[in-house]
């Protein structure tokens, strides 16, 4: 695409990198050596095939209904065109405290429908960091409510939780994912989005039976 700049918009995942407190990391080893695939191939031919054993809340994710809702749709069933090439508006919520309510949006709000709606909060610095599990920003209940009402495409956000940690209804999830919005965590460099015209992606492999899997979530300006 000429004259586009992509921006990337995901945390690399690495061995023993926690995403999430409280939740393992994820263990990234090799099935098989190069070392050991020589002799299986011509000679100065040779392979790595890699193994990764980690919980699907890893890195930057997806989050499905079936994430929330026993028969809601699994990561296969997203549809793709909720996911890539959607039109985005970047949302600035870092002087806005921690809980971010609903006229973050404004009185009346943007258009938002069909759109996918990205939320800086700026708590991405503190990635890997101590304090990143604790005291970070989330949307309230009137805010999901409001992105619900405006029937958006995709709602993400560059915090550990669209929900506040000590909420244990998980109203933003509840309401989002009950309405088919998937959710986006832990994104990052949102700030290079800001005024800016974008379409985001971010797709997953399509696991069945999975609610959450990394993405590697992208803009193009």
């Amino acid at each position: 695409m000429t004259g586009s700049r992509f921006v990337e918009l995901s945390h690399r995942i690495e061995d023993g990198m926690v995403t999430y407190p409280g939740l393992p990391a994820p263990v990234v080893s090799e099935h098989l050596t190069r070392a050991a695939s020589e002799g299986k191939y011509a000679p100065g031919t040779t392979f790595s095939i890699g193994r990764v054993e980690m919980v699907a809340n890893t890195g930057t994710y997806v989050d499905a209904p079936f994430h929330r809702f026993e028969h809601g749709q699994d990561i296969a069933g997203l549809p793709i065109e909720r996911l890539a090439n959607l039109p985005g508006l970047y949302v600035d919520g870092r002087s806005r405290g921690r809980a971010l309510d609903a006229d973050l949006f404004g009185q009346k709000g943007p258009n938002m429908e069909g759109r996918a709606v990205l939320i800086a909060t700026g708590w991405d610095a503190k990635w890997r960091a101590p304090g990143y599990g604790t005291g970070h920003p989330f949307l309230t209940r009137s805010a999901a409510e409001r992105l619900v009402e405006a029937k958006v495409a995709l709602v993400g956000i560059d915090s550990v939780n669209i929900d506040d940690n000590a909420d244990l209804s998980r109203p933003a999830h509840t309401l989002l994912l009950e309405a088919g919005i998937p959710i986006i965590e832990h994104l990052t460099k949102l700030d290079q989005l800001r005024g800016r015209p974008f379409r985001f992606f971010a797709v997953p492999p399509p696991f069945v039976g999975m609610g959450s899997f990394p993405v590697r979530a992208f803009a193009i300006l």
